[in-house]
């Protein structure tokens, strides 16, 4: 009660606090949330992760801004892929059947799971060279009906 009658007469204390210690980190923002290649796999693995979901760490890839997410570092034998060329990395990506594989500048891996474009569509990375293709939805004869009477 002390206390809310002070700060009511505007006679609390104020007390700045101190600098030192502090973990606030301001607002992310997508420009500042580029991968810098130049790193070792734990290193990007963390910066992925960390940025994951907002605003989410990105690189160029076919001219494009892509969006990593879902990362983990991978230790195993480089897994049999095809390569996908990102600008800035020494060494090009791997899409593969569970998902991107990056490198470090130490040789070792990371693994991506998801990939988002720059129009919002997101994509599992194991999909990353099938993305464009389409399949059609073939109905049944009670599913036709079904959308007929919904219609």
């Amino acid at each position: 009660v002390e206390a809310v009658h002070l700060i009511a007469d505007g006679k609390a204390p104020r007390v700045s606090q101190p600098k030192e210690g502090a973990t606030y980190e301001g607002i992310q923002k997508k420009e500042n949330a580029e991968i810098s290649w130049d790193q070792p796999a734990a290193a990007l693995h963390n910066w992925i992760r960390g940025h994951d979901k907002v605003p989410g760490a990105w690189a160029t890839i076919d001219g494009q801004v892509v969006t990593f997410y879902g990362s983990s570092l991978l230790d195993a034998s480089v897994p049999a892929g095809q390569e996908l060329a990102i600008k800035g990395a020494s060494r090009p990506g791997l899409v593969t059947k569970n998902g991107l594989v990056i490198f470090g500048n130490d040789g070792k891996m990371v693994l991506v799971r998801n990939l988002q474009f720059e129009d919002g569509k997101m994509i599992p990375a194991s999909k990353y060279f099938s993305a464009d293709e389409t399949t059609a939805l073939e109905l049944t004869e009670e599913e036709k009906k079904m959308a007929e009477d919904i219609r």
